[in-house]
């Protein structure tokens, strides 16, 4: 195979350019939607500093006890019968995962550009 053809195979084959990450891991700028989203939308109910509000808090100390699998499941496909929607929309299921995860180990600040 020639190496132009292997560029170009890269250059517009998403399935190629995303095995570069590491399997489930979101790509940095997917990383900072997916924080941002955190941080404002579910910050609504889960207050701001995710120490809980109209929902429970989502901190380390909170969800220590709780399966990743459980808790991405949450994410993903909301709680029925609760104010908890489904992100399934939003989000796939690796990304409902990769907040999980982080949220056990205590969330990332949003990360905000200096005007």
């Amino acid at each position: 195979m020639n190496l132009r053809f292997l560029l170009s195979l890269l250059l517009v084959s998403p399935a190629f350019a995303a095995s570069a990450q590491p399997a489930g891991e979101p790509d940095a700028a997917r990383s900072a939607v997916l924080v941002r989203m955190v941080r404002q939308d579910c910050g609504s109910c889960h207050g701001m500093r995710l120490t809980g509000g109209l929902g429970p808090a989502l901190t380390p100390a909170a969800l220590a006890d709780f399966p990743i699998d459980s808790l991405s499941a949450v994410i993903f496909h909301g709680r029925p019968g609760t104010p908890m929607p489904p992100w399934r929309a939003m989000l796939s299921e690796p990304e409902a995962r990769w907040i999980a995860q982080r949220l056990q180990q205590g969330f990332p600040e949003e990360m905000v550009k200096a005007p």
